[in-house]
């Protein structure tokens, strides 16, 4: 019986560095690339506009010091209907942050799309001066399309 928990624990033994490996390897696979993640989160009539929310996160090493957009909102025919540039203000390195916009007189059934059409500022002292909208990962959890 000595024998085979003997037998039992170098088995285990090794093991355990192939499941470290392997536990590594998706670890190292699971952790995004970097660049900036912006979702639509919600969109939501107040009064007689609309506000939206957005989740977004800088995956870059560093921190962006300001962040401003330039956006297009589309209508439900899928012309344009308003360009707005939205500050996201600061965006610290690998930290989800919240923000919203309103749109006066304007309900949200109204947009159809939302486009990234690029960064206005971009302040990120260590980064290049692409890191806003290089590597976009645009998202939605809403029915309005979120493109860039």
């Amino acid at each position: 019986m000595a024998h085979k928990a003997l037998k039992d624990i170098m088995f285990a033994l090794l093991a355990l560095p192939l499941t470290l490996r392997a536990g590594s390897t998706l670890a190292q696979q699971a952790k995004p690339a970097p660049g900036v993640a912006i979702e639509l989160s919600a969109t939501q009539d107040e009064g007689a506009g609309c506000r939206v929310s957005f989740l977004i996160q800088n995956r870059h090493p560093s921190d962006i010091a300001s962040a401003v957009y330039e956006t297009v909102l589309f209508g439900e025919q899928g012309q344009v209907v308003r360009m707005a540039l939205l500050d996201f203000q600061e965006l610290p390195a690998d930290r989800p942050r919240v923000r919203q916009f309103h749109f006066p007189d304007m309900a949200c059934a109204q947009i159809s799309r939302v486009l990234i059409n690029g960064a206005e500022r971009c302040e990120a002292p260590g980064l290049d001066d692409k890191a806003c909208v290089r590597d976009l990962d645009l998202s939605t959890r809403t029915k309005t399309e979120l493109i860039g």
